[in-house]
């Protein structure tokens, strides 16, 4: 093959170039392999990189060295001894991959058949347990333990081992899948926090959410540290990733992160088992040596772990280089085919490739070259790996290891394509299974109900499973485990709200600087600012938000070593190690990361913070809901600030940036509550109602997520009304100016940015038709709907009680007439309520894309504006004969409705 066709095998050092005198070549690789010999490979390394930068000064060219030979990183000679009972670890390894692929297999029974994943343990219980019995460390450790992202399918290994422990029983293995039928015994399918609080720490099975999450859980430990918060110092991130996973974009995405802030304190081990959930990750290619080049390249320790001891002797005597050669050009998906055949296969078509190879196994049987392993499945090799990953310093570090995915499940699992989709094994997969692990298990009780192979446990006084305790209390109790004990917490005071409650005067402010002038009066609480933390992407200015850069300044490990261009500004752009402030750039999805990493730092540290998120809302719910879902299924606690919200507030930018449903989608997160508050006495106690909900003493749900639209349209914010029904903005709508005429009646309801356009249009229908229309401030149609099911479903589920009325109906129950609702937002976000209502409801709605135009001329295009929603009132209320039925056209030629450049709702300040 040539070298310009095997970049992604081996890098062309010399591939390039002619040897011009290999008399001399020869001499020189000589003297190396003499140095190897008698110095070893440290000596090696140091003398090679010696020359190298020499080289570099001589202006002698050397390419970067992306990839390296598909050997193991780590040479025999600088290996550790291993600290550990093999030959136990071994027989409880064995116990737990048994239980784990029969708590699945019994999951299969008639009746049941919930599915589960028993290949993905099976091929990754050597790389969990050699963390597991010397390098996790667990909640009860000075430092509060690790954090493990355990990969999602391997969860089956986790339940096992726990079972073994003591945690879990056989009930609740029996109860796998089945969280509501088996209540009190059920696990779930994944690591899912919200369904097994005690139990697991971090979800991780939607591909990707992990290695992003795992690389913002590392940055906010050092967070904390430099900011005095807690001592991190003894605390690692530990993420399993599947080599197939790493296609994800968020997988590889962020690594620059890591590198940029050097965490040293985060490891990656990807289990390179060189299968999909369908084939092969790169058949025709190597994903490990892919994945090698991009982790180097992007900055990071890269550690291969791809030969079990077994080849060391048959490497040492690779004297040409032969071997190295096969291994290097041997691609991915031949390596799987090997696994499924059988030891004369892989002598005649791996080892057979060269004479040299060839005669190195003529002295191994079919058997040994079977059981010649792959890297990890080691103890020592992955052992020394992990080792090595904790004592680099300056880099993240990646751990590749070569497995075999469904390793010892047998022939018709064993590197198959079908292996991860294969639920169950039959009667003879049982018994070889049994026998391959040596499990105490006689055929008669297989025999007995082959859906139902007996569990292993010998009991906690087994001398193994006390050795197991023994290493679990060593490094600090069990994993994974999740704990929420944190001291409780000062919130702040009236003090900190009036700011929101006087509002503006004579000055403009949208709804987006009402927040951020009371986020920072909260920051200046001397008790409770210093926990908030706000998650700011690269539109700290658009958002009013560069005020915080002098006083807050960024958070930068690093810190600051360049000369700021604006250093002699009020405003100076300002980094510091000790920065309040996650900027995280343009990267929504690090945003999101960074959010649910301070979000459940009061589960994860003990150290409980207010991750402040505010982003450009188009990008918010449509761009990163998955990993919302994550970060509520995490349990985090937060807020989410979708500023530049609506489809017409954002004059000039245009279709993508015009978001007219975010509400929409956020309804579907059941951790989110949505609001859309009109004035920034709204927001002040909407955001005191979050931070008691989240760490009040009386809340009944603290894990919840606030979400609030915020806009970039100066109006005149008003002062709180001094009989304001806070009940109603918590809650979501309260009457805000009643009707002040007599004559047919209507309600008025709006959000956000609309509520000013409802106000007019109750001026206009008193002035120029004679119509008393009340205005209702709806703070959150989501919140009202859910209410409104709720209440629905209690009455469902017990007939014989007073149905509950739910409280939208019990705020408008005296408000007769017409509903008109009309929100910066498609029809489907008012509609909400509709069916709560008894009156006539009409909703009014920015349907469709967006575009760029005057704000008053999109709300009119739209006909959302204030003059659509008295030409719908006045159509209703003509209908019921209340208005002369000619009124609604005279309204539209009053108003030229049909004419976009005659709207007036809107003004044109504000940054957009």
């Amino acid at each position: 093959m040539a070298a310009e066709d095997r970049t992604d095998i081996l890098s062309g050092l010399t591939g390039q170039l002619p040897d011009t005198d290999p008399e001399e070549t020869a001499e020189w690789i000589e003297s190396l392999d003499n140095l190897v010999k008698t110095e070893g490979t440290e000596r090696a390394q140091f003398i090679l990189r010696s020359l190298l930068q020499r080289a570099g000064a001589h202006s002698v060219g050397v390419p970067m060295v992306t990839t390296t030979d598909y050997v193991n990183t780590i040479p025999v000679d600088q290996e550790p001894e291993f600290p550990g009972d093999e030959e136990v670890e071994r027989r409880f390894r064995a116990w737990m991959r048994w239980n784990a692929a029969v708590m699945v297999h019994r999951a299969q029974r008639p009746g049941i058949g919930v599915g589960g994943h028993i290949s993905t343990f099976a091929g990754a219980a050597t790389l969990y347990e050699v963390g597991m019995n010397h390098f996790f460390r667990g909640k009860d450790h000075p430092g509060r333990g690790d954090q493990v992202y355990f990969q999602g399918h391997a969860a089956p290994g986790m339940y096992a081992r726990a079972f073994l422990e003591g945690r879990l029983s056989e009930e609740d293995l029996d109860g796998f899948r089945q969280e509501k039928s088996r209540e009190g015994h059920g696990l779930s399918s994944y690591p899912h926090p919200r369904n097994m609080p005690d139990f697991w720490e971090f979800p991780t099975v939607s591909m990707g959410i992990g290695p992003m999450n795992a690389i913002f859980q590392a940055q906010l430990n050092r967070y904390l540290h430099n900011r005095g918060m807690k001592d991190t110092s003894e605390q690692h991130v530990w993420a399993f990733l599947g080599d197939g996973e790493m296609d994800e974009p968020e997988s590889r995405g962020l690594l620059h992160v890591a590198a940029n802030d050097k965490l040293d304190n985060l490891t990656f081990v990807v289990n390179a088992n060189l299968q999909r959930l369908d084939g092969p990750v790169r058949g025709n290619g190597k994903i490990v040596q892919e994945l090698e080049a991009f982790f180097r390249g992007a900055g990071w320790n890269v550690i291969k772990v791809l030969w079990g001891r077994e080849w060391d002797p048959l490497l040492a005597a690779d004297d040409d280089g032969a071997l190295v050669e096969i291994m290097n050009s041997t691609l991915d998906g031949d390596y799987q085919t090997y696994k499924a055949e059988s030891g004369g296969f892989i002598r005649d078509h791996f080892f057979g490739k060269s004479p040299q190879t060839k005669a190195m196994v003529s002295g191994l049987s079919d058997d040994d070259i079977w059981n010649l392993k792959r890297g990890g499945h080691d103890y020592r090799k992955v052992y020394a790996a992990y080792k090595a990953a904790l004592e680099f310093k300056g880099k993240p570090t990646v751990v590749l290891a070569h497995t075999v995915k469904g390793y010892g499940l047998g022939p018709h699992f064993e590197a198959r394509n079908a292996t991860h989709q294969m639920k169950k094994l039959t009667l003879d997969d049982l018994k070889l299974f049994r026998d391959s692990l040596r499990i105490p298990i006689t055929d008669e009780q297989l025999e007995a109900d082959p859906y139902r192979p007996p569990y292993y446990n010998p009991g906690p006084q087994a001398p193994e499973i006390r050795y197991m305790l023994e290493r679990r209390k060593e490094l600090g109790g069990f994993l994974p485990e999740r704990r929420t004990d944190f001291k409780p917490i000062h919130l702040p005071g009236e003090k900190s709200y009036e700011v929101a409650n006087r509002g503006s005067g004579k000055q403009l402010a949208a709804t987006t600087m009402a927040f951020v002038r009371l986020l920072k009066d909260l920051m200046r609480d001397k008790e409770f600012g210093m926990r908030i933390v706000p998650i700011i992407p690269d539109e700290a200015r658009t958002f009013g938000m560069d005020s915080f850069f002098p006083t807050a300044k960024i958070y930068n490990p690093q810190g600051q070593n360049y000369l700021s261009v604006d250093r002699d500004l009020v405003l100076a752009y300002k980094e510091s190690p000790q920065g309040q402030i996650v900027h995280v750039g343009i990267n929504e999805a690090g945003s999101i990361a960074a959010f649910t990493a301070a979000g459940t730092s009061y589960a994860t540290q003990g150290v409980p913070l207010i991750p402040v998120y505010i982003f450009y809302s188009m990008f918010g719910f449509q761009r990163t809901g998955d990993f919302i879902w994550a970060a509520a299924d995490q349990l985090a606690r937060g807020f989410m600030i979708s500023a530049t919200a609506g489809r017409t507030t954002l004059t000039g930018e245009g279709l993508q940036h015009a978001d007219g449903h975010s509400p929409i989608l956020a309804s579907t997160n059941p951790a989110v509550k949505t609001y859309d508050p009109a004035y920034g006495y709204e927001i002040g106690h909407i955001v005191r109602h979050g931070l008691e909900e989240m760490y009040g003493p009386d809340s009944k749900d603290p894990n919840l997520i606030y979400n609030l639209m915020a806009y970039n349209e100066p109006i005149l914010q008003p002062k709180a009304p001094e009989d304001l029904d806070v009940e109603g903005v918590i809650r979501g709508i309260y009457l805000l100016s009643s009707a002040s005429i007599d004559g047919p009646r209507a309600q008025l309801l709006a959000s956000g940015v609309a509520v000013p356009w409802a106000m007019e249009a109750q001026r206009l229908l008193a002035e120029d038709w004679n119509v008393s229309a009340d205005v209702w401030s709806v703070t959150s149609w989501n919140e009202l709907r859910r209410d409104g099911l709720a209440a629905e479903e209690e009455a469902f589920l017990h007939p014989d009680a007073e149905p509950r009325v739910p409280f939208v109906t019990r705020q408008m129950a005296g408000a007769t007439g017409p509903v008109v609702a009309s929100t910066d937002y498609m029809k489907a976000v008012p509609d909400q309520i509709r069916q709560f209502l008894p009156n006539e409801f009409a909703s009014l709605g920015a349907d469709g894309f967006g575009f760029a135009d005057t704000r008053a001329a999109a709300r009119r295009y739209f006909k959302i504006d204030s003059h659509s929603m008295v030409v719908r009132t006045l159509e209703m209320l003509a209908r019921r004969g209340e208005v002369d039925s000619s009124a609604p056209r005279e309204a539209i030629s009053r108003y030229h409705l049909l004419d976009v450049t005659k709207g007036t709702s809107g003004n044109a300040a504000g940054d957009a």
